[in-house]
């Protein structure tokens, strides 16, 4: 079968990829579509270490083809969106509701996959960039048959992400101002995260001016041209005078968290998302949160996945929350490096990989 090998010098479309049967507690998805997310560059360009071979893609939807031993919640036939969070179910932080925090979700990535004789890691529980795939049964969300899989690839990563984080993490309140750094995939689903919240003024902040009218579209109610605003806490304070309740830095830049912090107001919230190197470091005046503002890491979105992607996707049916205006173009899954150039030339929102 097809799918996107990464071996530590170059990612590249393969023919001759195989996968393992499910055992219990799994379940075997053939992959519709995936979204092409920064987070997979991210292992290619060294920005996320990450062991290799290793089958990329992370945000997927497909039909299910088999179940392990003990799978009751879906059966063969069923549509899903895939969540990368491979979480247990049983320890403390999933028994209080904080999946994303359990801490048997991230260690040791499985090798469901075989290549040329050599077992291949899987990329974050999930490798959607493979014709078929292997996850836990909880990372399997049955959705509605009739919503779009290359629309419904994009709840379980980029929909989860930055909605997650103005609903679960921020619980942005109505009403409430917000400035979003970074109009991208992640940046345009907190955009809506906050339009769903009903959170005024929005404010989406881009270098690239030709992101104005999809922002608006998502929800900002104004927008920066970072390359024309030299000072931008001047900019946000000419819309948000005392500043903001709530910043999203979703580009993953150290100078950018800084802004997000001197952009808010008094008990303000800076909530990080975009992913910078791993050994990167930012640095702010401790002063300036002494008006009860803080500083909030934030990982996927705080969601509980199995209840956040069935109420994103009748969210979508309601006509609420914008996923096929996500999607700028789709490739096959032959043309990964052209649409990875795309998404990282920046002309594209979020590009989705077909296996058809």
């Amino acid at each position: 079968m097809r799918g996107v090998i990464f071996d530590g010098e170059r990612a590249r479309v393969v023919r001759d990829l195989e996968v393992r049967a499910p055992g219990p507690g799994e379940v075997l998805v053939a992959v519709a579509a995936a979204g092409l997310c920064h987070s997979d560059l991210s292992v290619v360009d060294g920005t996320i270490p990450y062991p290799v071979p290793a089958v990329l893609g992370h945000e997927g939807a497909g039909v299910v083809e088999a179940v392990g031993a003990g799978v009751t919640h879906v059966v063969p036939g069923d549509h899903v969106a895939l969540s990368t969070l491979a979480n247990c179910g049983t320890c403390g932080e999933c028994d209080r509701g904080r999946p994303t925090m359990c801490r048997k979700a991230i260690g040791a990535p499985g090798r469901p996959f075989l290549w040329r004789g050599t077992r291949v890691y899987q990329f974050a529980a999930n490798s959607a960039f493979a014709e078929r795939t292997v996850v836990k049964a909880v990372q399997a969300v049955r959705i509605p048959a009739g919503l779009p899989l290359a629309s419904a690839a994009l709840i379980g990563c980029g929909v989860l992400t930055g909605v997650g984080a103005v609903l679960n993490r921020a619980k942005v309140g109505h009403g409430e101002s917000v400035v979003v750094i970074g109009a991208g995939g992640v940046g345009l689903n907190v955009l809506q995260g906050a339009r769903i919240a009903g959170a005024s003024p929005v404010v989406a902040v881009d270098s690239n001016p030709g992101k104005e009218p999809t922002a608006r579209l998502f929800g900002a109610t104004h927008f920066i041209n970072a390359s024309e605003a030299p000072d931008l806490r001047a900019a946000a304070r000419a819309i948000l005078p005392t500043g903001a309740d709530h910043a999203f830095e979703c580009v993953g830049s150290t100078a950018l968290v800084r802004q997000a912090v001197d952009l808010l107001d008094r008990h303000g919230q800076a909530v990080l998302l975009g992913v910078p190197p791993s050994g990167a470091e930012a640095s702010f005046r401790v002063s300036s949160l002494y008006l009860d503002k803080s500083i909030m890491g934030c990982r996927y979105g705080s969601s509980r996945p199995q209840r956040d992607i069935a109420l994103y996707a009748s969210l979508y049916q309601e006509g609420r929350l914008l996923l096929d205006e996500l999607i700028t173009e789709v490739y096959p899954v032959e043309d990964f490096a052209k649409a990875a150039a795309d998404t990282l030339r920046g002309r594209v929102a979020r590009g989705v990989l077909t296996f058809s």
